[in-house]
């Protein structure tokens, strides 16, 4: 080939007059019939090259021959176009490539998509093709961005003191929420290893072991159900931190992700830091869900004790059977009618399990509505009072158990806000939620679960209710929260074994099965364990609110489908008989998918 290389999109009016060789593949071609117009395109950009059969008639029957995405070398000269043929859509349009001699180094099929323009294509090919996929505009942008944002991310880490230390991918499963993804052992029949759903444990005993301050661009890997932002495998930036509190890992983040966030150039631009803290109670109670977008109001408001008297049944029986009832205001919503609130708007409540969705409007002639007539003219302005309702908003609400109506009012909060455009898409709102409850229950098995994970510090306030009243524990918990989207959560860790040994126990984990399961932890613990704390964060996500993508898939090279399958490898696919019977592994009957 050549180390004498011109990239397709760097060449500029300055350049001309210079001899240039480029590579590329070719992204359109124009024969005039005479002239051949072949725009080349690599990674860098797009190259318009120019053909003339009487300077390089060799040349020109090469090129006649090209098509789309075939693979070629072009020798020339760089020339300035005439003025009226600059193109400035283009950064390289001033400037085309004349050309002396082509050779061509690849064929190509034609593509089952465009590859030389952003159309939409259904995703499931995309994926089967994911090498052609990849090579349009937006996804190398993307990729290239992500590989950018890492380098910084790295960079910001080393500057104030973290050491980057690689965790197994192979170690021994424990609890940690999802499923997770066993391998089994050749050496050792019946016994598996686990892929990490977090390098939780080894991080937290590389603090045991002194480093202070760890880091890591960590490979994780869950066995869950899987939606727009979540992949099976993904990566997030880890850390763990000695002798701090949540000050000091706040402190961290806000150097390092805004660094990385800025260089990218990712909306929102200059990230203001500190970021806002709210707990998790102010979090549920105003917004309805404990990661709230912050960039439009239409706040919950409660009025239990407004209506819970009231002549509307629904809402007395409710608060008497121990329940609560909220509304929103939807400023301008008179203009929401009836179907789109019982349509839309209820399907939207009853997705978070409740039951029904009541409004009201105010209106110039009064409060209207199928359900004014059960309140008292003052019950109705107390509604208006506590909701800030004004002539031509209307007034959303549900009753139920806490956490149902704080679900569907959040739902459909959310859902207001992305449908009349409440808030500008180019804002980024960085929050920061603390006081996360320390347990969560069941609602199918009625069972204690660590809301984060047993290994987090319970809030100083609240130990003398670990065995008493566990569900009102805080936790020293934190996650961060962009535009409504969680990207990360950490927490403070316990180290006091006693602490570490009463939470196992509330979680029904005696003695006995702690020792089997975190023995090593423990027993860690017992030479001398320093204060720490730590945090993880999703790149993928990270990426794809800087660049306001949807998708997840749209940051990852090669990701995988809504059903966890690879299109392209056909993964997963099943295996040789021979490496099952070496594994000591036979496949049940009727236990494959259709």
């Amino acid at each position: 080939m050549t180390t004498d290389r011109t990239y397709c999109g760097t060449p500029r009016a300055g350049d001309a007059g210079r001899p240039a060789t480029a590579f590329g593949w070719v992204d359109r071609r124009r024969d005039h019939g005479g002239l051949i117009f072949i725009d080349l395109r690599d990674h860098t950009g797009i190259l318009q090259v120019v053909i003339d059969p009487n300077d390089a008639p060799e040349a020109h029957g090469a090129a006649r021959e090209a098509r789309l995405e075939w693979v070629l070398r072009f020798e020339g000269e760089i020339r300035l176009r005439s003025p009226e043929n600059v193109n400035p859509k283009r950064e390289t349009g001033e400037i085309e490539l004349r050309v002396r001699a082509c050779s061509v180094l690849a064929v190509a099929r034609t593509p089952p998509f465009p590859v030389n323009e952003d159309t939409e294509v259904d995703e499931q090919l995309r994926l089967r093709h994911r090498y052609l996929d990849l090579r349009r505009v937006h996804l190398q942008r993307n990729l290239r961005t992500r590989a950018k944002f890492c380098t910084e991310l790295r960079t910001a880490m080393a500057e104030i003191g973290f050491l980057e230390i690689e965790t197994p991918m192979m170690i021994r499963a424990t609890p940690e929420g999802a499923r997770d993804y066993l391998v089994p052992s050749r050496l050792f029949p019946g016994s598996f290893y686990a892929l990490p759903q977090s390098p939780q444990l080894y991080k937290q005993l590389s603090m045991v072991a002194g480093f202070d301050r760890y880091f890591q661009l960590a490979r994780c890997m869950r066995d869950e159900d899987l939606r727009a932002d979540r992949q099976p495998e993904f990566t997030q930036l880890d850390i763990e931190m000695s002798f701090v509190d949540e000050d000091d890992i706040f402190a961290a983040l806000e150097h390092a992700i805004p660094s990385a966030w800025e260089a990218c150039d990712f909306r929102g631009g200059h990230l203001t830091v500190p970021f806002p803290r709210m707990t998790w109670r102010e979090a549920v109670d105003s917004y309805g869900v404990d990661k709230p977008d912050t960039r439009f109001e239409l706040l919950l408001r409660d009025l239990t004790g407004i209506v819970g008297t009231s002549g509307f049944r629904v809402f007395a029986d409710a608060v008497a059977a121990g329940g609560i009832v909220k509304g929103i205001c939807v400023k301008g919503g008179d203009d929401l009618s009836r179907s789109d609130i019982e349509g839309p708007l209820t399907e939207v409540a009853r997705g978070a399990r409740a039951r029904g969705l009541a409004y009201l409007w105010k209106r110039a002639e009064g409060w209207q509505g199928g359900i004014a007539k059960f309140f008292s003219a003052d019950e109705l302005d107390a509604i208006g009072a506590a909701t800030g309702a004004d002539t031509g908003d209307c007034v959303l609400m549900v009753a139920d158990r806490p956490s149902v109506v704080n679900g569907a009012l959040g739902a459909v909060r959310n859902h207001l806000g992305r449908v009349r455009r409440l808030y500008d898409d180019a804002r980024i709102d960085m929050l920061w939620i603390t006081e996360f409850p320390m347990f969560e229950r069941s609602d199918e098995t009625g069972e204690i679960s660590a809301a984060h994970h047993p290994f987090t510090m319970i809030h100083a306030d609240d130990l003398d209710l670990l065995e008493s009243d566990p569900l009102a524990v805080r936790s020293r918990a934190y996650d961060l929260v962009v535009n409504g989207r969680e990207i990360g959560s950490g927490s403070i860790r316990i180290t006091d074994r006693a602490i570490q040994q009463r939470v196992l126990a509330a979680l029904g984990i005696d003695a006995e099965e702690a020792q089997r399961k975190f023995g090593f932890l423990l027993e860690a613990f017992e030479y001398g364990v320093p204060p720490h704390g730590g945090w993880a964060g999703g790149i993928d996500r990270m990426v794809m609110e800087g660049l306001g993508t949807d998708n997840i898939r749209d940051v990852i090279a090669y990701p995988k489908n809504q059903q966890a399958q690879e299109p392209m490898t056909d993964a997963p696919a099943p295996v040789d008989p021979g490496q099952l019977r070496d594994l000591g592994i036979a496949i049940l009957p009727n236990t494959r998918m259709p």
